[in-house]
């Protein structure tokens, strides 16, 4: 694959970034693909290493020795093609993927890996630029009907595939736009939607049918203004049910003075700044222009929470972490192919922020019911030598406090809306998902399946194109007794 010694010749070249300053003043994507020759020579290091530990890596199963050495070749068409046979989204995992396959690289035992992310970008963006990515309509209908409950990437994989086999299929989606957390979640300097307002274009030219504004569920649940579908009227009109919501239910962090205002869900901070970008009318928009905000939680929605509030001119921005700090280069020997736990800098990150590990907040303080301080103290972790398990106290003498204004809370989901699963008499596991295994996606209920972050929790983009892509073909299964589409 690629150039025989390619590995050995060439070293890996990253995607350039517009430098920090500059990129702050904007909410554009600030990543520069590769250029051609880049890529082929990004492509050229792929090694005919045997067995491709890259795409086991991969959620989606990638074929990437393939389209490696399709864009060494300077085949970028069919390079396309074979990225498209198992992903629907290339342009948004070419984006926001923290790219598992890299770290799988067998190249990356003992030097950088082949930069698959940055040449899965350098694909799928020439392939908008050049025209090849086309509508797929089926060449004939089959007269079933699904309905896809939650527009976000498992949703929009599972609608395209089963319009692709010629199934009628409705995407239901309760925020007023479709694309559910690629577009109220993710902000716009990761992932533009213009990427996402092109793919929804090319699945209604196949067929699929978008009611935006849309509850599912009961009356009695639902937000002012939102058309409501019962789960019984979805039953009675559809052959197949698909629920693709996320885990939309945040940690919380319940200690005294979480009620003062300026103390905030990452989400519900994200989603505004999205909403005013997509040009949706605001009655007040929450802000850190000016603030002193603490972001707490390490995580991919802290580090947006970071870069968000310094596009918005925050005066200070800091992100706490409860765990340790990883170390900034893992045991290859010890984990490779697996996700190392290591220290990761976001690119929002290097635009300014303090970071800290291993720090518990005990405490909001503030004035006339407003956040003014955050208390907190540092914590050790140690091995409890009864139960073997890691258990944390406070160090003594550690508490301190810092001026808070805006206090963000991203310490991530722990379930899906609960109401959603009541509505369709859903059988839940231990974490409240819905309970349905990865062989058919099915759930307790009749004609009922659950792909994405519904069903495992929160996780990865990439990882809910997978569900999506694998509960479509059990879906067609369970409508035709048989399916062509692939796993």
């Amino acid at each position: 694959m690629g150039k025989i010694t390619g590995f050995m010749e060439f070293e890996r070249v990253s995607e350039s970034y517009e430098a920090p300053k500059a990129r702050l003043k904007h909410w554009r994507e600030f990543v520069a693909p590769l250029t051609d020759s880049e890529a082929k020579q990004q492509g050229a290091r792929c090694m005919d290493c045997g067995i491709p530990f890259c795409s086991n890596g991969c959620p989606v199963n990638n074929i990437i020795p393939d389209w490696n050495d399709l864009v060494y070749r300077q085949d970028w068409q069919q390079a396309l093609a074979v990225l498209h046979s198992t992903n629907n989204f290339p342009e948004f995992t070419g984006r926001v993927c923290p790219a598992p396959c890299e770290t799988a690289c067998t190249l990356n035992i003992n030097s950088d890996a082949v930069g698959i992310k940055s040449i899965e970008h350098a694909i799928i963006d020439k392939g908008w630029q050049q025209g090849w990515v086309l509508p797929q309509p089926p060449r004939r209908k089959t007269g079933k009907k699904v309905a896809v409950v939650g527009s976000g990437p498992s949703g929009l994989a599972c609608a395209q595939q089963l319009a692709r086999a010629g199934h009628s299929v409705t995407v239901f989606e309760k925020s007023n736009r479709i694309g559910g957390l690629l577009r109220y979640g993710i902000p716009d300097f990761k992932l533009e939607k213009a990427h996402i307002d092109r793919r929804l274009a090319q699945m209604e030219a196949e067929g699929v049918t978008f009611c935006p504004s849309t509850y599912v569920g009961e009356a009695e649940h639902a937000s002012d203004g939102l058309t409501v579908r019962t789960a019984a009227s979805l039953h009675e009109e559809f052959d197949a049910i698909v629920l693709a919501g996320g885990a939309e239910t945040p940690r919380d962090l319940p200690v005294p003075g979480r009620e003062l205002a300026g103390v905030h869900f990452a989400m519900d901070f994200l989603t505004q700044q999205n909403k005013a970008s997509n040009g949706d009318r605001l009655a007040s928009q929450l802000t850190a222009k000016g603030k002193h905000v603490i972001v707490i939680g390490g995580g991919d929605t802290g580090s947006d929470c970071v870069g968000t509030s310094n596009r918005q001119g925050a005066a200070s921005v800091t992100q706490f972490e409860l765990m340790s700090r990883l170390p900034d280069v893992e045991n290859k020997a010890l984990t490779w192919p697996y996700w190392p736990a290591r220290l990761r800098t976001s690119s929002s990150h290097v635009e300014g922020c303090e970071r800290d590990w291993a720090v518990m907040t005990k405490s909001f303080e503030g004035k006339n019911g407003q956040v003014q301080k955050l208390i907190a103290a540092r914590v050790e972790w140690y091995c409890d030598k009864v139960t073997g398990q890691l258990k944390m106290r406070e160090v003594e003498g550690s508490q301190f406090e810092l001026q808070a204004d805006l206090v963000l809370l991203a310490m991530g989901f722990v379930s899906p809306v609960k109401q959603v699963l009541d509505a369709f008499g859903i059988d839940t596991d231990a974490r409240g998902n819905a309970r349905a295994n990865t062989d058919d996606y099915h759930c307790s209920t009749d004609k009922v399946f659950a792909a994405g972050d519904i069903r495992r929790g929160q996780s990865l983009v990439v990882w809910a194109i997978r569900e999506g892509r694998q509960c479509a073909r059990s879906v067609d299964e369970y409508l035709m007794g048989s399916s062509v589409l692939p796993r």
